[in-house]
């Protein structure tokens, strides 16, 4: 599929709705450019969750002590742990 667009005097286009249908892109959609073979390739780009990593930055400057992640979780992970252990005791022995 080959359509004719136009460039702004700031450099930008709009991408045909065929094409924003085909390549499944929206309002707010991440693309990349790349040359090959001296054409332009526009390419839908979906993030990967490894780049989101640290966007919201750290607030402390230091990493989460293990008690300060049980407290932000709102609870104890030994506890849980204890209770999924007990519950997993007492299934074994009803099945026995």
């Amino acid at each position: 599929m080959s359509l004719i667009g136009r460039i702004t005097s700031k450099g930008q286009t709009t991408v045909p709705k065929s094409i924003r249908d085909s390549l499944g892109l929206h309002d707010g959609s991440l693309v990349e450019w790349e040359i090959v073979d001296g054409k332009a390739v526009l390419s839908s780009r979906q993030a990967d969750i490894t780049e989101l990593a640290g966007i919201l930055g750290n607030p402390l400057g230091r990493a989460l002590t293990d008690e300060e992640m049980d407290a932000a979780i709102g609870g104890s992970l030994a506890e849980d742990d204890e209770r999924i252990m007990r519950e997993r005791r007492e299934g074994d022995d009803d099945r026995r």
